[in-house]
């Protein structure tokens, strides 16, 4: 079955209001191109390496989010040439990062889209706020001009029974309509970013309504 086949079906099973997002990671412009051409609309990418390598052959054929760590790689990322691309970044979760991030786009008067990363599993080699301090941490981040918290994204723990990653799943939606029923001036929230291959259809049962996916749709990645 080709890339586009596979998108194809998938996009079949998806419900109504699910945002599909292709996480691309290594993958070629031609192989993105595919996935376009089945109907993805949104392309995740980890790395500005990889982003800068095909933009030039899909530029706005469709929308791109960042999906990798910000604190690895703000120095690329928050660039000019690549926020004016960029439209939305899923990865904030400190208040230092997003100060910066805000007066760089007010340089380019932009107003980015941005998601909360929560640490759902606690733990303290990953990225993501803790879920204790999401709130607070959202709060201060309103206060920016020139970024928009939209909503949440999580990882959860990496596991090898996709049951067991419904736990994050649910404690982040929590988070979400707590937010959500507070009602932060400058905070929408719209996106609830949760699940991959193994794990997108119980995340959607969860409440997320954009799913990052890539061996699902692209095949296993090559070494």
């Amino acid at each position: 079955m080709s890339i586009k086949e596979r998108t194809e079906a998938l996009l079949r099973e998806i419900p109504e209001g699910v945002i599909v997002e292709a996480a691309a990671k290594t993958r070629t412009a031609d192989e993105i191109l595919q996935v376009i051409d089945a109907g993805i609309t949104v392309i995740g990418q980890n790395y500005i390496k990889d982003l800068r390598a095909v933009y030039d052959k899909i530029g706005k054929k469709a929308k791109w989010h960042f999906i990798g760590s910000v604190k690895n790689q703000k120095n690329e990322l928050f660039r000019t040439k690549y926020l004016k691309i960029i439209n939305m970044i899923e990865t904030i979760d400190s208040f230092e990062d997003a100060e910066r991030l805000s007066k760089k786009c007010e340089a380019i008067s932009k107003v980015m889209p941005i998601l909360i990363e929560i640490n759902s599993a606690e733990e303290p080699q990953k990225s993501g706020v803790m879920p204790d301090d999401a709130i607070n941490l959202i709060k201060h981040i309103s206060l920016l001009k020139n970024i928009r918290v939209e909503g949440l994204m999580t990882m959860g723990k990496a596991t090898e029974e996709p049951e067991d990653a419904r736990i994050y799943f649910k404690l982040t939606k929590q988070i979400f309509d707590e937010v959500k029923r507070l009602g932060i001036d400058n905070v929408e929230m719209k996106y609830l970013s949760m699940g991959m291959t193994d794990t997108y259809k119980i995340a959607i049962q969860e409440g997320a309504n954009i799913v990052r996916i890539g061996t699902a749709i692209f095949g296993p990645r090559k070494a």
